[in-house]
């Protein structure tokens, strides 16, 4: 079982240490609760902290560090103290892209997939009148994903490489995210609204 030590609290103060735009942060807080949903859905229920601290620190680097992303995290985890396990999930994220660290376990394959689909339906929420996860459909996604200019900064291919390694559909995939991302949205508003 994959467990941390690491409080909430220790790790939103390091990603905000280190990132200061606050839609690095509006992020890290989404795929945090995406994560969370996902432990839960999937039946990882025991690692559901575990699951939602990679997703809220898997970007710790991004914004001081872009040209080293997933290169430096494990120095900058290394100042809470983070698990081998944890800064692996974290460098997993990126493989492919700016890192050589495989995704292994179910967790680090769901953060690989979910990670730059939460960014492609953020993009589609925030063109939406209600601004809401709530009313958006599977079907206006997949119109929003094979328009290339469209978010076009989130690599579809690492979204499809994401719903193949899970052994999902990328409507699976879609829907599963949507999901996870109507079950946090409320929250990460209110928390937005106090920073």
């Amino acid at each position: 079982m994959k467990s941390t030590k690491i409080t909430r609290e220790q790790a939103l103060q390091l990603l905000k240490k280190y990132n200061k735009e606050p839609f690095h942060i509006l992020h890290g807080l989404t795929v945090e609760g995406v994560m969370r949903w996902y432990a839960k859905e999937l039946g990882y229920g025991d690692e559901e902290e575990f699951w939602a601290m990679a997703g809220l620190l898997h970007d710790v680097d991004f914004e001081v560090y872009p040209e080293e992303h997933c290169k430096k995290a494990p120095e900058l985890l290394e100042e809470i103290q983070a698990e081998e396990d944890l800064v692996h999930a974290v460098c997993s994220h990126g493989f492919g892209l700016c890192s050589d660290v495989e995704p292994e376990h179910e967790m680090e394959k769901v953060l690989f997939a979910a990670d730059e689909l939460t960014g492609l339906i953020g993009a589609a929420v925030r063109m939406r009148p209600s601004k809401s996860a709530e009313d958006l459909e599977v079907s206006s996604l997949k119109k929003k994903f094979k328009d290339k200019r469209f978010a076009a900064g989130c690599s579809r291919d690492v979204i499809k490489t994401g719903a193949e390694r899970l052994g999902w559909t990328l409507e699976e995939l879609m829907d599963k995210t949507i999901l996870g991302m109507r079950s946090c949205e409320k929250q990460i508003n209110e928390e937005m609204e106090k920073m």
